[in-house]
């Protein structure tokens, strides 16, 4: 498995192509049937041995330790991205410099956004690759928040900075039921301590930041007291997008994937993931 793992990764780096044809057409087998070379790629990402968290976890060991070096904080990131309206994929990724590598995903079939028990499984697979003690940050787009998050981001200890849609509900303790929204309007900078979100009362501290040029205000929501700085601790998720670049019109074009099968996919995914992972390791170590 292993073996055939490696020759794929290889034709990935090659072609930097989602479509099987082309790529079993890279494979280095000794056959000159282009039929067995799509067959034995399509047994491949069908087979259910090929675990994606088993081949991903001593990658991940080894990025996430290193992104905890003397006490660092890891900053991890969590978004989605669409193919079209056929797939949607859910990813957690650390930062690495200035962009971000892949640890964790989940691949479901359609294009609504992955509710909290896809983020919990995600998060849950990436928490048990964590060192011992290690500092983490989660950053996440506005389509993501949830009490249910909250609530499982404080039970593992983890910081946030997590934006917020206008319409969530907040209770600033004044007395006076509000949205974000409204708490957002007409303000270039606000800060709130001991805010309530939602109608269950989650407690969190809001950052809100309207930068001149901006079309929108960041309403952030964090674990530690709301500052300027702390708003814009937020930007680390921005490593995420050079990220979804690279697997989509910049780099290996997973949007013109054909396959219908989230497990499919989820194991292509695999396959350009460690792709882009060997990319990275090289470009760093090259004069």
């Amino acid at each position: 498995m292993v073996r055939k793992l490696a020759l794929v990764v290889g034709a990935m780096i090659e072609g930097r192509t989602p479509n099987t044809v082309e790529l079993a057409n890279l494979l280095p087998l000794s056959t000159d049937r282009q039929d067995m070379r799509e067959q034995w790629l399509r047994r491949l990402l069908k087979n259910p041995l090929l675990e994606t968290a088993v081949v991903m976890e001593p990658f991940a060991r080894a990025e996430l330790a290193k992104a905890a070096r003397n006490g660092q904080t890891i900053l991890l990131s969590m978004d989605q991205t669409d193919l079209g309206e056929r797939m949607a994929v859910l990813m957690v990724s650390v930062r690495v410099g200035d962009r971000a590598l892949p640890l964790a995903w989940l691949a479901e079939e359609g294009s609504a956004n992955i509710g909290f028990e896809g983020q919990r499984r995600v998060l849950e697979r990436v928490l048990a690759w964590l060192p011992l003690g290690a500092n983490v940050m989660l950053s996440a787009d506005r389509f993501y928040p949830s009490a249910a998050l909250f609530g499982w981001l404080g039970a593992q200890g983890w910081g946030y900075r997590l934006r917020l849609k206008r319409n969530v509900l907040a209770d600033t303790g004044e007395g006076e039921e509000t949205t974000t929204g409204d708490l957002a309007q007409d303000v270039a900078e606000r800060y709130l301590p001991g805010v309530r979100l939602f109608a269950c009362g989650v407690m969190t501290h809001l950052g809100i930041l309207h930068e001149p040029g901006h079309p929108e205000p960041w309403i952030i929501a964090m674990d530690c007291a709301p500052t300027r700085a702390a708003v814009l601790d937020y930007a680390a998720r921005w490593s995420i997008e050079p990220m979804f670049s690279d697997f989509k019109g910049r780099g290996f074009e997973l949007e013109d994937s054909q396959l219908e099968h989230a497990d499919r996919l989820e194991r292509l995914i695999l396959v350009m993931s460690l792709a882009m992972g060997w990319c990275v390791r090289w470009g760093g170590t090259t004069p």
